[in-house]
């Protein structure tokens, strides 16, 4: 059998694996209903008000703007927080030993933070439906672009959080490194405040990253055509979204596994060791 692909194969089980347990945490369970609540709950404070420019309720043009900034924050901070405790835990250490371990290992990864979408997307989407009118999209071309812009926002964003993981000093800095620059750039893109009601500079430095890009394109999905007025430029800009969000899917497909190899490199024993002496201290 090709090694490779037995390495796929085991890091896919590895995956599914880590998926279905998180489904049975408690944990991971209150995460889900949390956010899902929080976004519900905010939607249902501002049921009446009407979006600007437009003659559609405020829930209706957040929803999938937010659905993006959730997509984009969890897909960069979870494979970043992940891949930092299992290098300091020895984890990786682990797979470097094992032939292909860590292409088994991304694997592994893309498959638990591609389900993970699933439970966050139900406990919105649905109870979200019932709540409020025409907030999902409204045919079948909607429902193929939602998804389509989905995988890409997640090929996208996730070579981002395993850059990032690999290169944070440790597992204490994923939040400052990962969580806060996150959402600096979903406040700056377009998620809960128009893009052309911010400073020039700021839309400039908003579409430079994936997030504005994902929202964007979200929305074209679940938006009637009228409400692209709105917009930068008065449309969707369907193409160049896809085009920007597969140059960072490229850039981040290329990138993400050099940077990998170089950390797994410097991965020894005594740095796992060293590791987990730092992490004690932060308990204590």
């Amino acid at each position: 059998m090709n090694p490779t692909l037995h390495a796929v194969r085991v890091g896919l089980r590895r995956g599914w694996t880590e998926f279905l347990l998180s489904l049975r945490s408690p944990q991971d369970q209150g995460s889900y209903l949390l956010i899902g609540a929080g976004v519900l709950i905010y939607l249902w404070l501002n049921r009446t008000d009407e979006a600007a420019g437009t003659d559609l309720l405020l829930p209706t043009v957040a929803l999938p703007s937010i659905i993006g900034g959730l997509l984009a924050f969890g897909i960069v901070t979870g494979p970043a927080g992940t891949l930092a405790m299992e290098r300091e835990d020895g984890t990786l250490l682990r797979m470097k030993a094992v032939p292909r371990g860590l292409v088994g290992y991304v694997a592994g990864q893309l498959l638990y933070q591609s389900l993970g979408l699933l439970p966050m997307l139900a406990v919105i989407l649905v109870p979200g439906a019932l709540l409020f009118d025409g907030v999902l999209p409204g045919d079948a071309s909607g429902w193929l672009a939602m998804v389509g812009f989905l995988v890409l926002g997640l090929l996208a964003t996730m070579p981002i959080g395993i850059v990032l993981g690999s290169v944070v000093p440790s597992l204490q800095k994923v939040n400052t490194w990962g969580m806060l620059p996150t959402l600096v750039l979903a406040g700056i893109s377009g998620i809960f405040v128009p893009l052309d009601r911010m400073w020039g500079w700021l839309q400039a430095v908003a579409q430079v990253f994936p997030i504005y890009w994902l929202g964007l394109g979200l929305r074209s999905a679940f938006l009637p055509d009228s409400a692209a007025a709105t917009e930068l430029g008065g449309s969707w800009r369907t193409g160049q979204a896809v085009v920007v969000l597969a140059a960072w899917a490229i850039a981040g497909a290329l990138a993400a596994p050099v940077v990998l190899r170089r950390m797994s490199r410097r991965q020894s024993g005594a740095s796992v060791a060293a590791a987990r002496e730092t992490a004690a201290q932060w308990v204590h």
